[in-house]
Parts: structure tokens; sequence; C-alpha cells
């Protein structure tokens, strides 16, 4: 029998062809939208309505948790000018990993997994060491996600085109050239 699989996810772009996968392969999967991170709210708003559709298009049940961008302010204050990669990006995996864990532990699923290391701008090591962190601390099992290598680079790029995704130009906790209100 399936392990009942929550699969947190950044962005569609990042998470269309996993999602894509884990539904062609029929598994008993989730996947939830838990991004504190992301500002402005309407860039929130923006990015959760376009992970909401391919979920939709896929038939997977989709789980938005709160957006407290103020308790992601306080767990990443002084690293505002850590570069990416950098320490900020260590607390910011494992505060959103860590509550979709308890989450996920609390509403019956067995595992969880996420797509925040599928971006070529992100270190996969750095994600997968704060997932197993969060992992140990919640006792729930991180399993690891493959979003990159084995031809899903090149079908995340074919859905993003076929399926018109928006595709924002920066992670969401620090955007370039605009106000980080």
């Amino acid at each position: 029998m399936d392990k009942k699989l929550l699969l947190l996810s950044c962005c569609a772009p990042c998470s269309c062809a996993v999602i894509e996968k884990l539904a062609r392969e029929n598994r008993d999967f989730c996947v939830v939208f838990y991004n504190p991170n992301i500002r402005p709210f309407a860039e929130y708003q923006k990015r959760m309505a376009e992970n909401k559709r391919v979920c939709e298009k896929y038939n997977v049940p989709f789980i938005e948790l709160e957006y407290d961008n103020n308790l992601w302010c306080e767990a990443v204050k002084g690293l505002e000018n850590e570069p990416e990669r950098g320490k900020r990006c260590s607390i910011c995996f494992y505060l959103r990993l860590k509550r979709v864990m308890q989450w996920g532990r609390e509403n019956g699923f067995d595992e969880v997994g996420s797509v925040l290391g599928v971006s070529r701008y992100k270190n996969l090591a750095q994600v997968n060491e704060a997932a197993y962190k969060a992992a140990q601390e919640t006792g729930i099992p991180y399993v690891e996600i493959e979003g990159r290598k084995g031809g899903m680079q090149e079908r995340r790029q074919q859905l993003i085109s076929e399926l018109g995704l928006y595709s924002q130009d920066y992670c969401g906790c620090k955007p370039r050239n605009m106000n980080n209100d």
C-alpha cells in the first residue's frame, strides 16, 4: 500500500512535472502550499492560484496553509542581506518544512516531500538538510523528490509552456527591484 504523501510546493513552475509524474503513478498524495516567505501578498496569491490550477488539471487535492509573513520575517531577522543559498534559505526551508510536517502528522499523512530544491537557484542538499532536521523533530519521515534529473527539467519546461504558467523571476523572500513591504 502506498504511503500517503504530502508534497510541499513553492510554485507551479517548480512543481508541475513532479505533480504530473506522481499523478500518473497513481500516488496517494496532496499538494500543500505553505509559503509565508512570498511577498508582496498579491504575488503570493498569484503563485497560489497557479499552483492550485496545476493541481486541478491532475485532480490532485490542494491545501493552502496560513499565510504569516510576519512569522517568516521574525525567523530570518538579521539575515536579510544573506545571498541566495545562504543562512536565510536554510532557516526558510526549515520553518516551512517543519510546519508542513506538523500539519501532515496531525492530518493522517505518512510522509512529506517537497519541490523546494527543483530550481537551479536552490541548493538541493541545503533543502534536504533542513527537511531531515524538521523530520527528526516532528517524527514524520521526509522523502526526497527528484525534480531535476531523468528528463524532469525538460518536462517541466514543456509544461510551463503548454499550460502557460506564470513564472516569477524571484524566489519570493527578496523581490528584486521592489520594496520589501
